[in-house]
């Protein structure tokens, strides 16, 4: 898959395209449901598939100080979209002059000047162009002047009767905030993952027996609510089954807010320094403040057993 941030990367040979446009954050089963079209209608027209993004997140541009909770970072949505069939990304450096663009100038200079689109699909309530003034029917409206077609896909609804909520990334993010990891699974497709680099923390796990990886998150990043998970830690390429805990560690009266894993029965590691991930399966509990050290050693022992037989079963 071919990679490009900004206009001038694209090839000048590059030929007609099938394009979807959006910020994709998290590429959820909706998200994918549309660029799986894109990759399948541009098989059939003999045509490249390619997605359009965004960085930063345009409502960091247009309010600044709003930039929503990010289901992944930018490489990693660039790896599940790959992981798709596209043919290339293009993410496009969105600025303060950007979004004052119209709607036309929008189209006609990456639609159509850029990437010669012959075929255009969004969701139903795709918009773009200053204000979000552009919506699918003006889009299409232009296609018919501009020798591209506009296909519509309905985003599919969370629920097996079909009558949920439309899959979403707000709705990921709000059940992330919530700790559902059941239910942003369902939507994404896959466990919930936050990212970052392991950092010296206070040590404490390492003291009790529990030795863990201190995460500092990509800014932005959803954290799921405080409480203790089961999930997995990969780090240089190994995924292992771990116990993971979010919060402040109030039994310490810490005020910090950490992501912290622990690698279960996995003795020696040195993960210092090292970029990693951490996928939430499953919320095993709050966050408890305990009255000893003996009462918490005795909850993280159970943490940890349940936590390994919830991976264990996946």
């Amino acid at each position: 898959m071919q990679r490009w941030r900004g206009l001038e990367e694209i090839p000048g040979d590059w030929g007609r395209s099938v394009v979807t446009i959006g910020s994709f954050d998290g590429v959820h089963r909706g998200h994918q449901l549309i660029i799986s079209r894109v990759v399948g209608r541009a098989r059939e027209l003999g045509a490249k598939s390619v997605v359009v993004t965004f960085d930063p997140h345009p409502s960091e541009v247009v309010r600044p100080g709003s930039h929503p909770a990010l289901l992944a970072p930018q490489p990693r949505r660039a790896e599940l979209i790959e992981a798709l069939g596209v043919d290339a990304v293009l993410v496009l450096p969105f600025t303060a002059e950007f979004s004052k663009e119209s709607p036309e100038f929008f189209v006609r200079s990456v639609l159509v000047d850029a990437l010669r689109a012959r075929h255009v699909i969004e969701g139903p309530n795709f918009r773009f162009g200053h204000r979000a003034a552009g919506n699918v029917a003006l889009l299409a409206e232009l296609g018919r002047a501009d020798d591209f077609e506009v296909e519509v896909v309905d985003l599919q609804v969370r629920g097996a009767a079909g009558d949920g909520e439309p899959f979403s990334s707000s709705l990921c993010r709000r059940l992330v905030s919530e700790g559902d990891m059941t239910g942003v699974a369902e939507i994404l497709g896959r466990p919930h993952r936050v990212e970052g680099v392991v950092v010296r923390g206070a040590q404490r796990g390492r003291e009790l027996g529990y030795p863990t990886a201190n995460v500092d998150t990509v800014p932005h990043s959803a954290i799921p609510a405080d409480g203790v998970y089961a999930g997995w830690l990969t780090a240089d390429g190994e995924r292992m089954p771990a116990a993971i805990s979010v919060g402040t560690n109030p039994t310490f009266d810490g005020t910090a807010r950490t992501v912290e894993a622990y690698a279960i029965d996995r003795i020696g590691l040195d993960l210092y320094g090292l970029h990693v991930s951490v996928d939430f399966l499953a919320y095993l509990r709050g966050m408890e403040k305990f009255d000893s050290i003996e009462a918490l050693l005795d909850r993280m022992a159970d943490d940890v057993k349940r936590a390994r037989e919830l991976t264990e079963t996946v």
